[in-house]
């Protein structure tokens, strides 16, 4: 198949913001992509980078803009007699130090506004007024093709330097999912369907995936699967556990009484309106598995005795959900029911490269790599790490 051009030239989240930390002082790089990726987050990504420690974060969400009013405003001069041009505090021009500025949805901004801010977008300057000259400038909005109202003027485009966000891999979203308290249904869904993890411009048919938005399709639902509604069904499925936790340690809970059926009912209705039908049936399937697995006790005090879920997806949630509770005490014994028959290789190299990810937490990873058992797993397997 061959990829949209748009697609075909995209980089990744990381790639965009070394270039965007390297270049951004000279050329404003507008960031163009699918929804709910994680454009919006690259501010905060920026932040956390050492060469911005001294750096004022400034943030403009463009879509609260109408007109060029919003950014500036005019006040009579010091002789009473002219006016002068003021910028509004938000952009940082008045700051004496640098800024990591960004406008957000930019694409979506009313033209009067658009051109308000060019000049900062390709001089740093307003006026009589400029940016530290160590600032760095970009923005960030929606593809044209995905039917939302974004447009970017021909004029604008050539002040700046138009790059195309792509959809992270499903590593690239899992290494952050696993430290961000991601649930174990919503990682092991992620984990068995990688198409989740492309834009509609790269699908060989229209409506391919119903999960997914695709602007071009006839009967498109409500919700969508993009990795902000996974973080939110995530919340979803959080809600659930407090509900029944809080029941039990209430005594009104019994398992298969009214009230479970009442609270995986609005679990299922919250995941339809949070990544649409299908996905939310998905998941499900996923939260009726967690039967088949067993408890962190059982491995830990029988771990060549302690069932073996059956299906893969059992087996990646069970995964998933040791990665997020390994420590010294459950480092050995997992390893041991790890390497056991009912396991193929590919659920050792899935655990495997879960420890290996940059964001995976050092404390779990010292528990985990400071076994024997996975010492040697680790020297039998060391291709996976290459």
């Amino acid at each position: 198949m061959q990829l949209n051009t748009v697609m075909q030239y995209a980089d990744s989240h990381d790639d965009l913001i070394e270039d965007i930390a390297d270049l951004g002082h000279e050329i404003s790089l507008i960031i163009q992509g699918p929804m709910g990726w994680g454009k919006s987050a690259m501010l905060h990504t920026l932040g956390k980078m050492p060469k911005f420690e001294s750096h004022t974060l400034v943030y403009i969400d463009c879509t609260t803009k109408s007109d060029s009013g919003d950014f500036f405003m005019i006040k009579y001069g010091e002789d009473g007699k002219t006016f002068v041009t003021v910028p509004h505090e938000e952009l940082g021009l008045h700051l004496e130090g640098p800024v990591v500025l960004m406008f957000d949805e930019i694409g979506k901004m009313p033209r009067s506004a658009f051109n308000a801010v060019l000049r900062i977008l390709y001089e740093r300057k307003s006026g009589m007024m400029s940016l530290h000259p160590d600032s760095v400038v970009f923005a960030t909005t929606n593809l044209a093709a995905e039917g939302l109202g974004d447009l970017l003027p021909p004029h604008g485009i050539n002040r700046c330097q138009v790059r195309t966000y792509k959809v992270p891999t499903k590593m690239g979203w899992l290494s952050w999912a696993v430290p961000n308290g991601i649930h174990d249904f919503i990682m092991s869904y992620a984990n068995q369907n990688d198409h989740i993890f492309t834009c509609f411009l790269e699908h060989e048919e229209i409506g391919q995936y119903p999960e997914l938005y695709d602007p071009r399709a006839v009967n498109k639902p409500v919700a969508y699967v993009t990795g902000r509604s996974m973080e939110n069904a995530s919340h979803v499925f959080h809600a659930y556990d407090r509900r029944i936790e809080a029941a039990m340690a209430e005594g009104t809970y019994q398992q298969g009484g009214d009230l479970e059926k009442k609270y995986q009912r609005v679990l299922l209705n919250g995941l339809v309106g949070t990544v649409g039908p299908v996905a939310a049936n998905h998941m499900m399937t996923y939260f009726k598995m967690q039967d088949e697995i067993p408890t962190r006790d059982q491995i830990i005090q029988n771990p060549m005795g302690a069932p073996i879920p059956k299906s893969g997806a059992a087996k990646c949630l069970l995964i998933s959900r040791t990665l997020k509770d390994m420590d010294r005490e459950f480092a050995a014994p997992w390893m041991t029911y790890l390497m056991r028959e009912g396991f193929t290789k590919v659920d050792q190299a899935l655990f495997g490269m879960g420890t290996r990810i940059k964001t995976y937490p050092r404390e779990k990873l010292r528990a985990v790599t400071g076994s024997t058992q996975y010492q040697q797993w680790a020297e039998t397997n060391s291709h996976l790490f290459g």
